[in-house]
């Protein structure tokens, strides 16, 4: 029976990937790459030449029987994102289940996530959070933030940059303006930026100055 190792990759610095991580890249008979065209720059900066596989959101419903057969023959996997931890708003969690389901060893290395770092220099309370991931875009977009208008916990929620005003208006709207926000866009990256203030004083700055890159907004629960 093989093995599948879950491989966090960096969100920006190159310097954050593990020495682990790189050593169980190497090992593996095959690695499970989001976009193999992202991953292959990353492999080719650390002499990988592991054989790559392409594993996705559109794909990995057609490919876990396959992936399971190769596991029960002996082969050992590897499963990366374009960047941070697997199954984290990323392929993931299909194949671990269906490893599992089948007494298949898994094991996750610990490593890059950008969530953790946007919480943590955030300044709002960190000793309970709720993650969210990104919102509904239509379609129950409008309950879900009723309901979380009433959390008292932080919550965590990744945004795309074209997305941000229109969910920094909902949060001025259905959590109030004066909500505590820090929005970190390009973390590890040249760029990195961390905008705190209250959901009516990040709106402006954005409204202001038009957001690039990957973002992490962190709103303070409700008092």
């Amino acid at each position: 029976m093989g093995k599948l190792y879950l491989v966090p990759t960096p969100i920006g610095n190159l310097e954050d990937i593990t020495l682990r991580a790189i050593r169980i890249l190497k090992e593996v008979d095959l690695i499970l790459a989001e976009d193999t065209r992202t991953s292959g720059k990353l492999l080719q900066h650390f002499d990988i030449a592991t054989q790559m596989h392409s594993h996705h959101m559109h794909n990995e419903h057609r490919s876990i029987a396959n992936l399971i057969s190769k596991l029960k023959a002996g082969a050992t996997l590897a499963l990366i994102s374009d960047a941070g931890t697997p199954a984290i708003s990323d392929p993931g969690f299909l194949l671990t289940r269906a490893c599992l389901e089948n007494d298949i060893a898994v094991e996750c290395l610990p490593g890059p996530t950008a969530f953790v770092p946007a919480l943590v220099n955030s300044g709002l309370p960190n000793d309970k959070f709720v993650f969210e991931g990104f919102l509904p875009v239509k379609k129950g977009r409008q309950t879900r933030l009723k309901l979380l208008a009433e959390e008292t916990r932080t919550i965590i929620f990744y945004e795309s940059p074209h997305k941000l005003l229109k969910t920094l208006a909902n949060f001025v709207e259905y959590f109030g303006a004066d909500r505590p926000i820090s929005v970190s866009r390009e973390l590890t990256k040249l760029y990195e930026e961390t905008v705190r203030g209250t959901a009516a004083e990040v709106l402006n700055y954005y409204t202001e100055k038009p957001p690039k890159g990957e973002i992490v907004i962190v709103v303070g629960g409700k008092k």
